[in-house]
C-alpha cells in the first residue's frame, strides 16, 4: 500500500509542471475587422476551438491577440475558419505602419491662431503623420500610425492643450452640443453615464476648461434633451 501511494504521488508530482506550462500567444492582423460586431464575430470563430484559453482585440490596429495551450491546438488549426472570409488572418509586427485618419470636432478651433496653437498641441508626437485644421466646419483631421500612438493618446494631447475634442462626421444624421459647466457647480454625471444615453455617439469632458461636447444622432435626441440631463 504504501509503494502504491509513492507511486502515485510521483505521477501527481510529475504532472504539476505540465499543468502550470504558461500559454502561447500570437498576434495576427485581420483588416476586414472594422467594428465591436466584427470583433465578436472573430471571437465566436476562434474560441470554437477547445485549446484557445483567450482572445483580445485591437480594434484600432485591427489585430487579435490570441493565448491558447499548444498542446491542445496550434494558431493553423484555430484560425483557420477565417481563412478565405473577410476576416482572413495576415501576420502583424510591432514595427508595421498602421495608417489611420479621424475628425475632432472643436468648438475652441475658431480663428488661425487657434489652428496654430491646435496644431502646436500635435506637430511632432510619436505617430503624428499630418493634420488639417478646418475653421469653418471646426474640426481637425488626423492622420496617424495606430502602431505608434492611438485615438485616445492624441485626445489626451488635445484637451492639454485646453481643447474639448469629439468625433467629427460629415452628414445630416449627426450633430454636434457644447455645453459649458458653471464655476460653481459640480459636473455629478460620469462619461459612461453621457455615453449610455440613446443617439450619444461620443462625449468628451474638460474638467479644467469646465466644458462638455457631445456627439449625437439627430433621430434620437437634441441638444435640449441633452442639456436638461446634465442638469438634472
Amino acid at each position: 500500500m504504501k509503494s502504491f501511494f509513492l507511486s502515485l504521488l510521483g505521477l501527481v508530482l510529475c504532472a504539476l509542471p505540465s499543468m502550470a506550462q504558461p500559454l502561447d500567444t500570437i498576434t495576427v492582423r485581420i483588416k476586414g475587422m472594422r467594428c465591436d460586431d466584427c470583433a465578436h464575430k472573430v471571437m465566436n470563430k476562434v474560441l470554437e476551438n477547445k485549446g484557445v484559453a483567450d482572445i483580445q482585440f485591437n480594434i484600432e490596429r485591427r489585430t487579435a491577440t490570441v493565448s491558447y495551450d499548444k498542446s491542445k491546438t496550434s494558431p493553423e488549426e484555430f484560425l483557420a475558419p477565417l481563412r478565405g472570409t473577410r476576416f482572413n488572418p495576415t501576420t502583424y509586427s510591432p514595427t508595421d505602419v498602421i495608417k489611420r485618419g479621424f475628425g475632432q470636432r472643436m468648438i475652441e478651433l475658431q480663428t488661425e491662431a487657434d489652428a496654430r496653437r491646435v496644431v502646436a498641441a500635435l506637430e511632432g508626437k510619436e505617430g503624428i503623420d499630418s493634420l488639417s485644421p478646418h475653421l469653418d466646419k471646426k474640426y481637425l483631421f488626423i492622420r496617424y500610425d495606430a502602431n505608434r500612438t492611438s485615438r485616445a493618446e492624441i485626445r489626451r494631447h488635445l484637451l492639454d492643450a485646453g481643447f474639448t475634442p469629439s468625433n467629427y462626421y460629415t452628414g445630416p444624421k449627426i450633430s454636434y452640443a457644447n455645453f459649458t459647466i458653471p464655476a460653481d457647480k459640480a459636473l455629478s454625471v460620469s462619461l459612461d453615464d453621457l455615453l449610455a444615453l440613446d443617439g450619444v455617439e461620443d462625449v468628451c469632458i474638460n474638467r479644467e476648461r469646465g466644458t462638455v461636447a457631445i456627439t449625437y444622432f439627430n433621430d434620437e435626441t437634441t441638444a435640449e434633451k441633452l442639456l436638461a440631463i446634465l442638469n438634472s
